[in-house]
C-alpha cells in the first residue's frame, strides 16, 4: 500500500471522508495543511500536470462562487499568483505519493494515474463541498490554520 502526503483544509467534511476512504483501503495518509503550506508556483503547478487551467480551481471556493474570479478567464500564471495568493482557490485535495502528484479526488484518476485502489463500496466521496446545500458558507479555518 501507499504512504499518501493529502493536502487539505483542516476541518473540511468532504476531506475527512476522502481520507478514510483512503485508510480504509490500507493507504497510509499523511494530512498537511493546504493553507499553510510552503507553495511556490512551481511546486503548485506540479500537482496539475495536463489538466486545463480552469480545473485548477476550487469551484467551492468564496471568491469563485461570488465571481470575484473566473477560472475560465485566466492562464496558467495568473492561476498560480492567485493560489499563491489565495490558497482556498486550490483544487484540494492535492495528493503526493513518492513522485507522483494529483489534484482533486477523483477514484479512477487515483487508480489510473497514482494506481492506488479503492474500496468501490459505495463510500467515495465525490469532489465538491460537502455542505454546497448550505445557505451560509463554512466559516473561515482559524487564522492559526492559515500562518506560515
Amino acid at each position: 500500500m501507499a504512504s499518501i502526503v493529502f493536502y487539505e483544509k483542516p476541518g473540511c467534511t468532504t476531506n475527512t471522508r476522502q481520507k478514510q476512504l483512503l485508510a480504509d483501503a490500507g493507504h497510509t495518509v499523511i494530512s498537511r495543511s493546504l493553507l499553510t503550506e510552503a507553495w511556490t508556483a512551481a511546486r503548485l503547478q506540479a500537482f496539475f500536470d495536463d489538466m486545463p487551467v480552469s480545473s485548477w480551481f476550487n469551484q467551492a471556493a468564496p471568491t469563485v462562487k461570488s465571481g470575484a474570479v473566473n477560472p475560465m478567464a485566466v492562464d496558467a500564471a495568473t492561476a498560480l499568483g492567485l493560489m499563491l495568493a489565495d490558497p482556498l482557490l486550490i483544487r484540494r485535495p492535492l495528493l503526493e505519493i513518492g513522485e507522483q502528484r494529483c489534484a482533486g479526488f477523483e477514484p479512477a484518476q487515483l487508480s489510473a494515474r497514482l494506481g492506488l485502489q479503492l474500496n468501490a463500496d459505495g463510500r467515495i466521496t465525490p469532489e465538491g463541498c460537502s455542505h454546497s446545500t448550505r445557505l451560509t458558507p463554512c466559516p473561515p479555518p482559524h487564522s492559526k490554520d492559515r500562518e506560515a
